[in-house]
């Protein structure tokens, strides 16, 4: 972990459209001793009356810089982020309290046993935003480690960092992206649309062989699955990250 968790005042810099329901936000935080890949902060808000909410963010950005990037989808019924997205103004400012989480972190491996060790990664929706980092440290680095993004969203206009994640699987360290699309997919698509099922994780996954280290982000009933599943197909999930996120 690269700093200690604290509260510091941040200004939002940019704010864009990241899809029709979600933005992504640039902030500058003062002070912020940078984070590593997969991290995450607290953003509390207050209200005039002093009623506070406060809710957890994946970092989308890494490393030593004090600009943070959010990337927030809007949860109708939540407290904080249909302020995120609807309301929030550039050069607003915001509490936000981290970095936060020492397990769920990816860094370049050090040693030969990590390079040896394959990285799949199990996204579902905006759960790909701490995977943002991984991808954009491991293209940062030119990391020879194997990069395998399994990526489950409703449609295609659903996709968060798409041009990214395109230059990425053709970067300097690629990345091989698989899309499960449940209700539209992208014309010409050759698989029709559906869930994801066991069936297409085996297929689709860094087979358990080569015990690659698994990380998985989503919703709670999408990542208790997506782990049900792995265990299943004979994966070791003591070793598998998970990250779950609700209403925010």
């Amino acid at each position: 972990m690269i700093g200690r968790p604290s509260w510091y005042v941040a200004t939002v810099m940019a704010i864009a459209e990241e899809t029709a329901n979600a933005n992504r936000i640039t902030l500058e935080v003062p002070g912020w001793p940078g984070n590593d890949a997969g991290q995450h902060l607290d953003v509390r808000l207050t209200a005039p009356d002093g009623y506070q909410a406060s809710r957890s963010y994946s970092i989308a950005s890494a490393g030593p810089s004090t600009k943070v990037e959010l990337a927030v989808d809007k949860i109708p019924t939540g407290e904080v982020s249909p302020f995120l997205v609807d309301i929030l103004m550039r050069r607003d400012q915001l509490e936000v309290r981290g970095p936060l989480g020492g397990w769920f972190i990816w860094q370049p491996p050090t040693n030969t046993t990590d390079a040896r060790r394959p990285v799949q990664l199990i996204a579902g929706g905006s759960g790909i935003v701490p995977f943002i980092s991984m991808i954009r440290s491991h293209q940062a680095a030119a990391d020879s480690t194997v990069f395998r993004l399994l990526y489950a969203v409703r449609a295609p206009d659903d996709v968060f960092y798409k041009h990214e994640l395109e230059q990425a699987q053709q970067g300097r360290a690629p990345l091989h992206v698989h899309f499960i699309y449940s209700r539209r997919t992208p014309p010409g698509w050759a698989v029709p649309h559906g869930r994801l099922t066991r069936d297409v994780l085996a297929a689709a996954a860094i087979p358990p062989g080569q015990h690659p280290r698994l990380f998985v982000c989503g919703s709670t009933g999408f990542t208790e699955q997506a782990l049900s599943w792995l265990s299943e197909l004979g994966y070791d999930t003591t070793d598998t990250r998970a990250e779950r996120f609700g209403g925010s």
